[in-house]
């Protein structure tokens, strides 16, 4: 479990910092888009870059679909004022753990 935590938390960083990039962190925020640019979509493609890994490193679909469906939330609360970038961060950690979790103890 310690193992499968680990790169989750791994694609994680990958999915969040480089594979992000500026124009998905500035295009996601509803409450400053990108003009012309759906907020929803660039969140949307964001969020399923992260379902791609937990699915892949955590071999099933159904946790990356959980993991876009959190994510997408998630950071649409820190987009508007609602959580700050700490609290968004742990909520993210804390989704790796529980797949961690689900994959080698619940399935």
């Amino acid at each position: 479990m310690i193992a499968l935590f680990f790169w989750l938390v791994v694609g994680h960083a990958l999915a969040d910092y480089p594979l992000q990039g500026d124009f998905l962190a500035k295009a996601k925020n509803r409450t400053a888009p990108i003009p012309g640019f759906p907020w929803w979509q660039a969140l949307g493609a964001h969020a399923v870059i992260h379902g791609g890994f937990v699915a892949f490193i955590a071999g099933y679909i159904w946790l990356g679909l959980a993991e876009i469906v959190l994510h997408f939330i998630t950071d649409d609360l820190k987009c508007r004022g609602k959580i700050g970038l700490n609290t968004d961060q742990a909520i993210h950690i804390a989704c790796k753990a529980a797949w961690a979790f689900i994959a080698v103890w619940a399935l």
